[in-house]
């Protein structure tokens, strides 16, 4: 599988004192005054982001899908816009944008709500894109054996926006195919014509 590593015993709040230490070394390390009013709780603060934007590392993403059922359900489902947020493993600058699951049931079904559940626990993580897309299809896969699976996921990128070349709303598109969405090309059209806004 496309790197998915087991940190379900991660838990950031064990750190909390030595992750607070580092961000006030840099704060000084970049010449900033960790004294002054409004950085004394940046330290704090920063650690509780960190907690919240890297929650991915506690679950194991396999689970998020939860109690899967038994469906004798045939035809294409399709979730869409499920927005995300994950921060580059590059730059550590934020990324985001919508997430677009479908799948071909061959017997078991999962919750709809487990989908942006999935999407939760692949990207709050230090990621890039198209390990995003390739994991929630792989897991996909594992979890429920569909007869095919297709993944689309939308991300603009701060690290391109607000740094380095500087082009704010440019957007990455990566997509995952699996199963028969590979060798059916109208239900990839299908697909695509349906995600469409």
């Amino acid at each position: 599988m496309a790197g998915i590593k087991d940190y379900t015993n991660l838990d950031v709040g064990e750190n909390r004192a030595q992750i607070e230490d580092h961000i006030r070394q840099i704060l000084k390390l970049i010449g900033e005054d960790t004294e002054r009013e409004g950085l004394l709780d940046t330290p704090a603060r920063v650690t509780r982001m960190y907690e919240e934007i890297f929650a991915g590392y506690s679950v194991d993403p396999r689970e998020a899908l939860g109690v899967t059922f038994n469906e004798n359900h045939e035809e294409m489902v399709i979730v869409k816009d499920i927005v995300y947020y994950s921060q580059c493993e590059h730059h550590m600058a934020p990324f985001f944008g919508k997430v677009h699951i479908g799948y071909v049931p061959s017997g078991k079904i999962a919750g709809l709500s487990k989908f942006a559940r999935l999407v939760e626990a692949v990207s709050r993580r230090l990621q890039v894109q198209e390990r995003i897309t390739s994991q929630i299809a792989d897991i996909l896969v594992e979890v429920l054996d569909p007869t095919g699976v297709m993944v689309v996921v939308e991300g603009e990128h701060l690290c391109m926006c607000a740094r380095g070349v500087k082009k704010p709303g440019s957007k990455t598109i990566t997509s995952a195919v699996r199963g028969g969405f590979r060798t059916d090309a109208p239900l990839r059209a299908e697909f695509l014509a349906l995600i469409k806004d």
